[in-house]
């Protein structure tokens, strides 16, 4: 069975699925599956123009692309369920409580992804792994200013904005491939 990660922001229109084509190209190594969903989203929706650009930019065609609305099978179908903001993560774990301890706002898990020791886990996958560690990791570290683990919605902002945002994505998700890699 091949591990899979779930973004989730409010719409499914930017932030998720921005993340979602990112993290396609940095861990495109990984036998692992990226999905996204929104808190609030239309089902069948495209994503943002702004954000189509930014997911073209990894390479990929975000064409046929279409925004999904969060249901409970999405949460407890992923190893990994990592939000924008942390009232996403609060509606997450309201849906699925059995996720709480898999769920992180995306920033959050940035954050323990560099500070987490991996130790040994036979018979265990990278992703499950790094997600053990992380989780150990929150308990070690002091927890961060509130607007430290929300990431911005850039909706009604410029291109610059989405690419800011996007940006901020990346370094979140660096962490995150490099915990993986030492986990595997």
């Amino acid at each position: 069975m091949v591990d899979g990660v779930l973004f989730v922001c409010h719409a499914n229109m930017c932030r998720s699925p921005m993340a979602e084509y990112i993290a396609r190209r940095l861990l495109a190594d990984l036998p692992v599956s990226l999905e996204s969903a929104g808190t609030d989203a239309v089902d069948g929706a495209p994503m943002h123009p702004y954000a189509i650009d930014v997911a073209a930019g990894t390479g990929a065609d975000p064409a046929a692309f279409r925004t999904r609305r969060l249901r409970p099978e999405h949460l407890t179908g992923a190893t990994l369920v990592l939000t924008a903001t942390r009232r996403q993560r609060s509606v997450c774990t309201a849906l699925a409580p059995a996720a709480l301890h898999r769920t992180f706002t995306l920033r959050q898990f940035g954050r323990l992804a560099a500070a987490a020791e991996v130790t040994g886990a036979p018979g265990r996958s990278p992703l499950r792994t790094a997600v053990i560690a992380a989780a150990r990791a929150r308990g070690r570290l002091q927890p961060a200013a509130p607007a430290a683990d929300d990431l911005r919605d850039p909706i009604g902002g410029s291109p610059a904005d989405f690419r800011r945002c996007a940006e901020e994505i990346e370094r979140s998700i660096r962490p995150v491939l490099a915990l993986i890699g030492t986990a595997g």
